[in-house]
């Protein structure tokens, strides 16, 4: 079944733009209830759901991976009120769509394995979402805005109840300037009494929300939250060391982690490389060195690949960094930042012998 959508979906990914315009058109038609839950401007999402739905698609085969994220993903879709119908009319679109496109090479065998891994996929999220007891989707209201530099700003929000989210997890939100437009952030704080939840966020280019989020927010606006996902974690029964990596903003969920550590007065020992292109990246290291300072469990090594004028930091890149240490036996290891890093950080790893199941990291980062 793997072999048989994994062969054809080669085949059909040039032709994602024509695939995906089949897709929606399809859906759409099936389920008009469904547009409501995409952006008024389609272009921005042209191609999204189809990659996602193959990228879980293929990794039927890896239950350990999959079912665990399924089941974040189902829960994370109460948020746009979807039912048991529009997963049908999912994968009815999907299927019908690189039909259109694979011509003679949808074979009934072909069909038949798309349809099988579709049900599967399906089935694990509408279990997860049928068994969540908590809110489908928090509203939380901004308290703080405040550029860190000019393209980074920290955002402090309220939420109307706690969202119940573990140090390490991420979150998918809405803003009000862009409306359907949901993005994934991650609490940089442990969870608080108050709830309060602090979000460091990044305009990069062509991002529709992060650019709105550091140019146009104002205390007070109202955003939504969906439920909290991902496995990066720490656990204090677990005698292993601790190796951190983040890149740029990467550092907010491992931050949150270190700020609950804190709260303890024994944890593993850990040691955090926290890297970016120049020293001014390395917007949180101050607050970092502060906690190390008082924290004889953890140490920091700051990285710049552009080094000149940084005195204290490891010129390089992080995965040349960290690999200069060996492969890190005995250590778990958790690495954060944009997808192009924890690519090049996690292969140079396991070329140095690491093992994978060290490696602890989100993958999930198609929008």
């Amino acid at each position: 079944m793997v072999r048989l959508i994994r062969d054809t979906w080669a085949k059909s990914e040039p032709f994602i733009p024509e695939i995906s315009q089949f897709f929606y058109g399809m859906l759409f038609t099936l389920a008009p209830a469904t547009r409501d839950f995409f952006p008024i401007n389609m272009e921005v999402q042209r191609g999204r759901l189809v990659r996602a739905l193959v990228h879980i698609v293929q990794m039927v085969d890896r239950p350990d991976d999959l079912v665990p994220f399924l089941t974040q993903l189902g829960r994370d879709h109460r948020k746009f009120g979807v039912i048991p119908r529009h997963y049908e009319a999912v994968g009815t679109a999907l299927l019908a769509a690189l039909k259109n496109h694979l011509g003679p090479d949808w074979t009934p065998e072909v069909e038949r394995a798309w349809a099988e891994a579709f049900t599967i996929v399906a089935r694990a999220m509408q279990e997860a979402a049928a068994a969540d007891v908590n809110p489908a989707s928090w509203s939380a209201t901004v308290l703080e805005h405040r550029r860190l530099t000019w393209d980074l700003a920290l955002v402090r929000v309220q939420p109307e109840y706690p969202v119940p989210y573990q140090p390490g997890q991420y979150m998918s939100v809405e803003v009000p300037q862009r409306p359907r437009l949901w993005r994934y952030l991650s609490p940089a704080n442990a969870p608080r009494e108050d709830g309060g939840i602090e979000f460091h966020v990044r305009a990069v280019d062509g991002g529709w929300v992060s650019r709105a989020i550091v140019s146009h927010t104002q205390p007070g606006d109202v955003w939504r939250l969906g439920p909290p996902l991902g496995r990066l974690s720490v656990d204090r029964t677990d005698r292993r060391d601790v190796l951190m990596i983040a890149g740029g903003t990467g550092i907010a969920p491992l931050r949150a982690i270190l700020d609950d550590l804190a709260q303890w007065g024994e944890n593993p020992k850990v040691r955090l490389f926290y890297g970016g292109p120049s020293r001014e990246d390395l917007y949180d290291l101050d607050e970092l060195r502060a906690l190390a300072a008082t924290n004889p469990w953890l140490s920091v090594t700051p990285v710049v690949e552009r080094g000149d004028e940084a005195p204290g930091c490891v010129q390089g890149t992080l995965a040349e960094a960290v690999t200069q240490h060996g492969s890190w036996p005995g250590h778990r290891i958790l690495v954060s930042g944009s997808p192009t890093m924890i690519r090049a950080t996690v292969s140079r790893m396991l070329v140095a012998g690491s093992a994978l199941d060290q490696i602890a990291y989100d993958p999930f980062t198609i929008d």
